[in-house]
């Protein structure tokens, strides 16, 4: 059984960090291309960031370019979403998933294959 687990989100202020988690189990970890998907209240998940299989390739939603970084610890089976100067805007449940189709990595939601429960952010102003 694949599982996605999300961890390390929370409630902090403008300006602040947090880094995002996503340990994955049931599935062969390095064949997935991974991604980070969001939702805020009332809205769509959107995309926000995506990593392939071997780490070396990564993209970006504009709003978030420059401030997150996605990485992946192969060995480990989780994925990392390190998230820096947070703005009230990123508030939302953050989502991590994976695909495992022919494509090196996608910002579409209907390339991923598995998903995770998602863990809450919320930033203040």
């Amino acid at each position: 059984q694949v599982q996605l687990v999300e961890s390390g989100g929370g409630l902090v202020q403008a300006g602040d960090s947090l880094r995002l988690s996503c340990a994955a189990s049931g599935l062969t970890f390095g064949v997935y291309f991974m991604g980070w998907f969001r939702q805020a209240p009332g809205k769509g998940r959107e995309f926000v960031a995506t990593i392939n299989r071997s780490g070396g390739t990564t993209w970006y939603f504009d709003s978030v370019k420059g401030r997150f970084t996605i990485s992946r610890d192969n060995a480990g089976n989780t994925v990392y979403l390190q998230m820096n100067r947070l703005k009230p805007e990123d508030t939302a449940v953050y989502y991590c998933a994976a695909g495992g189709s022919r494509m090196a990595y996608s910002g579409s939601i209907d390339d991923y294959d598995f998903w995770g429960q998602g863990t809450q952010v919320t930033v203040s102003s």
